[in-house]
């Protein structure tokens, strides 16, 4: 049986043009790479999954580079670069500071500093979750990575920024990662199942990339899930019933029954999707950014911040045109009201069905 690797080891980023959603901190790493202005130390902190480490490894390996093209990447012919890509350079060490984070770990780390590189230009340390280093061994890194020698750079990664120590802040030049968006993740996800031969409904992808609320790495982590439960045929509904996410289509039939004023339909609307298995706490959750998410669908300008696919969006849209401001405020406030008193409540489903007949008996005045 061949040995599996998942599809976030598999397609991982190997130069800066692949690297998904980060076009910014891309940028600026290939500029000061060609224009030789590189600072001792990077600071890349940002939410996990997005492409610290990464960016880390890929910049360590450019740096190295012996034929670099003219706009900053890496060759991946020459010695040092096929040295990396095979796990065997002399001259990039990773260390993990949530298990190397005494002081004695840093102090052995600052004498092998002083050690000139037996490969390439650079000796570079990556450090990753740099913010579970003890105070004595932030202390024991401070004077090295102020005044450290010419051939050593330092590549800090951490997702708890505010964790880091000023003096620590003050030496680093600071990246800040962002959340990747949907359209991005999607479309990365697109090219890993064409490249698997695995097949897929756009709603599908769509559904992972919300999911993952902006990290690629969990977002392929889903992915190969979903891949093994739906044997290689990506449905929305087979995403949907592993996932256990309630289909937003529940939530756009109960805004219609509740505009009707059709109390009934939708206390049978609401028990089918506790039947489903979901708690009244989700459902309250869900449907107050369901009027959020319709609010937001009154102005086509700010429809982009949907998170979605156009034809969700459209939906969206549509409702939202038909419920207008005034009866939309009403029903996100009176369900924002319940889902904060929902914990106290000792009949939790009653607690919820009163709230949908409360919504379901909203008039708003005409004109």
């Amino acid at each position: 049986m061949d040995n599996f690797v998942v599809s976030a080891r598999k397609y991982r980023p190997t130069t800066f043009a692949s690297v998904v959603g980060q076009e910014h901190i891309t940028r600026t790493l290939k500029n000061a790479i060609v224009t030789g202005q590189l600072p001792q130390a990077f600071l890349f902190c940002g939410p996990r999954g997005v492409g610290k480490t990464t960016c880390a490894r890929i910049l360590a390996k450019t740096i190295n580079c012996e034929h670099r093209t003219p706009d900053g990447e890496a060759c991946n012919e020459c010695e040092n670069c096929r040295s990396f890509n095979e796990g065997a350079s002399m001259s990039i060490f990773e260390l993990d500071a949530a298990s190397n984070n005494s002081v004695d770990n840093m102090r052995e780390l600052v004498k092998q500093v002083y050690i000139p590189p037996q490969m390439g230009k650079y000796k570079v340390y990556i450090i990753d979750e740099v913010h579970m280093l003890s105070q004595a061994a932030f202390n024991a890194f401070l004077k090295t990575l102020e005044e450290p020698p010419a051939y050593a750079k330092f590549i800090l990664a951490t997702t708890e920024k505010h964790k880091i120590i000023p003096t620590i802040l003050s030496r680093c030049q600071v990246f800040d990662f962002k959340r990747i968006e949907n359209s991005d993740i999607v479309r990365h996800l697109k090219f890993v199942a064409d490249s698997e031969n695995v097949k897929y409904e756009e709603d599908a992808l769509e559904i992972i990339a919300t999911k993952a609320e902006g990290g690629l790495r969990d977002a392929l982590s889903i992915f190969d899930q979903l891949v093994n439960f739906t044997q290689g045929n990506l449905t929305r509904q087979g995403c949907l019933e592993n996932l256990n996410i309630l289909d937003s289509e529940y939530y756009f039939r109960l805004v219609d029954y509740l505009r009707a004023g059709n109390i009934s339909q939708s206390l049978l609307l609401y028990q089918e999707i506790i039947g489903k298995g979901f708690g009244g706490q989700h459902f309250l959750t869900g449907l107050c950014e369901h009027f959020r998410n319709l609010m937001v669908s009154l102005d086509p300008q700010t429809l982009p911040l949907i998170d979605g696919g156009d034809a969700l969006r459209q939906h969206y849209g549509q409702q939202a045109q038909q419920c207008g401001l005034p009866l939309l405020l009403n029903y996100l406030n009176t369900t924002s009201d319940y889902e904060f008193r929902f914990r106290e409540a000792n009949n939790k489903n009653l607690f919820v069905e009163v709230c949908l007949m409360k919504l379901a008996s909203v008039v708003i005045p005409q004109g």
